[in-house]
């Protein structure tokens, strides 16, 4: 097996394992009144597990030369192209004609 190879591999059990650990967050989420079923250690380990999966991503993202652009895009949208100016007259917060 080559770097390359191992590097997806790895990815993909990241993938599953942090897949997991978030499944069981949403499965055994409960009301703010009520005392929530795992452990506060517990909790605490899955949050540091999450962050360790979501360091290692980038790594391995980073060695692949690949952006972490995780936010989805519409196949239409533009490529962002920099710094855009609204003018504050267009947001509707300033009335621009003030009497």
């Amino acid at each position: 097996m080559n770097n390359q190879e191992a590097f997806n591999k790895e990815e993909v059990i990241l993938r599953a394992v942090k897949n997991i650990l978030t499944r069981v967050v949403k499965d055994t989420a409960t009301p703010p009144e009520l005392k929530h079923p795992l452990q506060d250690d517990t909790i605490l380990a899955i949050r540091d597990c999450l962050g360790l999966i979501t360091e290692r991503e980038q790594e391995l993202a980073q060695a692949a030369g690949r952006e972490m652009g995780m936010r989805p895009k519409f196949t239409d949208e533009p490529a962002p192209q920099g710094e855009v100016i609204i003018p504050l007259h267009k947001t509707g917060l300033i009335n621009k004609d003030k009497k």
